[in-house]
């Protein structure tokens, strides 16, 4: 029997009714996993140039091992492997640790790569095999806690190249005055040197995310240049002087009763651990607190238009992204509502409260007048405008009142 004849079809329509369309066929060999973008922020990195840019920018060495962080299906993973001696990638998915192990399998890089599973920030530091340099298309919602983990680090990475948030990269190299500088701008700098060397779209990766990205990279300062500063106490001073970044100082200090409470309480542990008397007796007067009321108190000063940021990170919510309803205390129906509560309260009788004045919490309040009006002069002045060098004398004002952060 003959063949028959092949028709022609209009349209790329397929010669048989059994045979599979090509562009569905297509779609479902590029979609072997379904990226799980809300536990692990799978965004994979599908850009060639922007990878190869990356990889170039840590400056690896033949002789380096590299930690990378979410390889992910291993579009980094093997640029790496081309420049370094050794790969350690941390997954936390297991279908993304195979997919990465098999890309190489056969390869002469192979023998190259080290898989570990787990959460890198859940793994304890000294569980880390030692590395030289760090290279990660960073889960957005590790974002600080990864920064600081590197930083803390006994023996930090020579350089680390991580893409974040574009929003968390400007606050990692914020200056002071500027809109995003924040406690995280301060505390990044003081151990870091911290360059943004790329903006990376949207469109970039599969799937795309909802924000835009940028690269960054991170230098710790080490030998000499490493402060000689406990992080405990350097970021204790920071959480108070950063809880209403646009306040003055003395406001941010004097004006809020937990802030004066918190002090006092570690001033007796130091003036316990070196044998310092206290007296503990009733402040003489009618035995109230009369800086209560001060918990109320707005500070008049503040500059509207700057705003007001209250997340700890200044905007940044827990996992690292921005607040989507416009964030912080800044808008101006905060702004009104708070008007109208120092309206209010002005109008309605101050209750004295039943809490004894002592001494010791007198004495507290003095000293940290003394340490903002007399020795550093910083009273008036807003954590968002300050340097490093202002930060670290006003610590090293409290330090020498007894006062810290611990």
């Amino acid at each position: 029997m003959g063949k028959a004849a092949k028709s022609g079809k209009r349209n790329g329509a397929s010669a048989s009714p059994y045979e599979r369309p090509s562009k569905p066929q297509a779609k479902a060999a590029n979609n072997i996993f379904k990226f799980n973008t809300s536990s692990y922020g799978q965004h994979i990195l599908k850009n060639p140039g922007v990878a190869d840019a990356i990889v170039a920018k840590a400056n690896l060495k033949p002789t380096d091992t590299v930690l990378e962080i979410g390889p992910g299906t291993g579009n980094l993973t093997v640029r790496i492997l081309e420049k370094a001696k050794k790969v350690i990638a941390v997954e936390v998915d297991p279908r993304m640790a195979a997919e990465v192990t098999k890309r190489v399998q056969g390869t002469p890089e192979q023998r190259k790569l080290e898989v570990l599973m787990g959460d890198v920030i859940k793994l304890p530091s000294d569980q880390l095999p030692q590395f030289d340099v760090c290279i990660s298309n960073t889960p957005y919602q590790i974002s600080s806690p990864l920064v600081f983990k590197l930083l803390a680090m006994p023996n930090p990475p020579r350089t680390s190249v991580l893409m974040f948030q574009r929003e968390f990269a400007l606050r990692l190299t914020a200056r002071p005055g500027d809109a995003l500088y924040c406690r995280l701008s301060v505390n990044a700098q003081f151990w870091a040197r911290i360059t943004h060397l790329l903006k990376v779209g949207k469109k970039n990766f599969n799937p795309p995310p909802q924000v835009e990205s940028s690269v960054v990279r991170i230098e710790p300062k080490i030998g000499a240049d490493r402060p000689n500063v406990a992080w405990d106490e350097w970021d204790g001073m920071l959480r108070v002087c950063f809880n209403r970044r646009n306040k003055t100082l003395r406001a941010s200090w004097l004006g809020t009763k937990e802030v004066l409470n918190m002090v006092e309480r570690n001033y007796r542990v130091w003036c316990s651990m070196n044998d310092i008397p206290l007296d503990d007796g009733v402040v003489e007067g009618d035995g109230a607190d009369d800086d209560d009321d001060e918990d109320m108190e707005l500070d008049e000063n503040v500059d509207p238009s700057a705003g007001d940021e209250d997340a700890e990170w200044g905007g940044m919510d827990v996992d690292g992204t921005a607040d989507a309803s416009g964030g912080g205390v800044g808008g101006g129906d905060t702004l009104s509502f708070f008007d109208g509560l120092k309206a209010a309260s002005s109008e309605m009788p101050k209750t004295k409260s039943k809490k004894k004045k002592t001494k010791v919490a007198a004495l507290v309040r003095e000293k940290i007048r003394k340490v903002l009006e007399d020795d550093t002069k910083l009273a008036d002045q807003r954590s968002g405008k300050l340097s490093e060098n202002d930060f670290l004398t006003l610590l090293h004002a409290f330090n020498s009142e007894g006062l810290h952060f611990s």
